[in-house]
């Protein structure tokens, strides 16, 4: 076990990719301990041997294709239209245009590195600062692994064996907090600054909305569709990658074959890079089972308090400095089975849990060292490291007070699941 946790966390010191380091670790664990060769691929497949997997590469395509079929400018222009008149006009535009596009896509890299492009030349032409510009497209990007659809919440679901439509449905208001807790910060910065905002035409609005409507209805078809029983969560993503084509290139006409080619080449990557961490997260995590270390880190918490409260947490607390770190996937994979026995003996619900853990794991990817969406973000914006860090900290702030409600008032998550009955 010394080798297996030591190369571990050796690699991953040294600057090597999450997956690798995973798997690299996890194979030698196997071999030390004397496994049968063949188990490694047993389990490496059969962690990604999942119909609801499938719903992963669709939704990071059906992202793509919208960034690259401009449909994402549609939706900022409009999000710009109907917020843009309250103090910090583009900033309220940027965390709608975030929801609005969480609806979609569920990834929140698609939302830093296509939407966020959009949104923060819009905000620099209009005198908003760059550390502000860069920080509040940071923090909106974390609403779109949470409001539904969610790649996260797919591979929670997966691995827990809860049902995904419910997941989805117990996003939708940690989402919406989400996105009025950033937009209190963001007023308070535009008080502060004197930013400028857009004035409210109610014609230029309604022209807006007519010419957007059909990348607006987008979340509405995929909501609904689930909801109503017409197809799976799975299913929601062949829809809407096949919507995201339709409006692309018969509707806007913004779609060559050129550019969908390129997309195809980014979403494959992408979605290999993220199964080929669920699969070695797999391994890494037979190999913790097998040997009974995540029964001794589960004792281990449990013997904290018999206090659900402070168990969650200290589960919070966990995870919080983990997606500092590390991969969200990878965190999923890699800490369920030590987590679920606890949730499970302490009563808590596991639609419940699913979201506050993705919750958590979300405001991660932006908090400082390594914070992916901030490495993303500070490329796009130019900007240092430093001064992303700096500038992010203050709307961290919201995020981790919709994360507390979130965590000790469930009826946040569940009402939505339990009213529509969802299975």
């Amino acid at each position: 076990m010394t080798l297996f946790f030591g190369s571990f966390l050796v690699l991953l010191l040294i600057g090597v990719p999450i997956s690798i380091s995973i798997g690299a670790s996890a194979i030698l664990g196997c071999i030390s301990l004397g496994y049968p060769l063949m188990v490694i691929g047993q389990k490496m497949v059969s962690g990604i041997d999942s119909f609801l997997l499938i719903a992963i590469p669709l939704f990071i395509l059906a992202g793509n294709l919208m960034n690259a079929g401009k449909i994402t400018e549609k939706i900022f222009d409009f999000a710009k239209r109907l917020v843009g008149w309250i103090p910090g006009g583009l900033g309220h535009a940027n965390v709608v245009a975030s929801l609005i596009f969480a609806g979609m896509s569920g990834s929140a890299a698609a939302d830093a590195g296509g939407l966020g492009t959009i949104e923060m030349e819009a905000m620099a032409k209009n005198g908003y600062d760059d550390d502000f510009s860069a920080a509040i497209t940071a923090a909106s990007t974390v609403i779109g692994p949470i409001f539904p659809p969610s790649i996260p919440l797919i591979i929670y679901g997966s691995v827990a064996s809860v049902s995904v439509s419910q997941l989805f449905m117990g996003g939708i208001v940690p989402g919406l907090l989400m996105s009025i807790a950033l937009m209190v910060m963001v007023f308070i910065f535009a008080v502060k600054r004197k930013y400028d905002r857009i004035p409210f035409s109610l014609r230029l609005l309604w022209t807006q909305f007519l010419g957007s409507i059909l990348s607006l209805i987008t979340p509405l078809i995929i909501l609904s569709g689930f909801t109503m029983g017409w197809f799976t969560p799975t299913e929601a993503s062949s829809v809407a990658v096949a919507y995201a084509l339709v409006i692309a290139i018969f509707v806007y006409h913004t779609l060559d074959w050129k550019t969908f080619k390129k997309c195809l080449l980014e979403s494959a990557i992408t979605s290999a890079n993220t199964l080929f961490i669920i699969g070695t997260s797999m391994l890494f995590s037979y190999v913790l089972v097998k040997e009974g270390v995540s029964t001794q880190i589960a004792n281990y918490i449990l013997g904290i308090s018999d206090n659900p409260n402070i168990i969650l947490l200290v589960i919070n607390v966990l995870l919080l400095v983990l997606g500092m770190f590390m991969e969200p996937g990878a965190i999923l994979t890699l800490m369920l089975p030590v987590l679920l026995p606890i949730v499970k003996t302490l009563g808590i619900d596991l639609v419940h849990f699913g979201v506050v853990m993705v919750l958590n794991l979300m405001i991660g990817q932006v908090t400082p060292p390594f914070g992916v969406c901030l490495f993303i973000i500070s490329d796009v914006a130019k900007l240092s490291l430093n001064r992303m860090y700096k500038a992010i900290l203050p709307f961290i702030i919201p995020l981790v007070i919709v994360l507390v409600l979130c965590t000790y008032i469930p009826e946040f998550v569940t009402w939505l699941p339990t009213t529509l009955l969802l299975s």
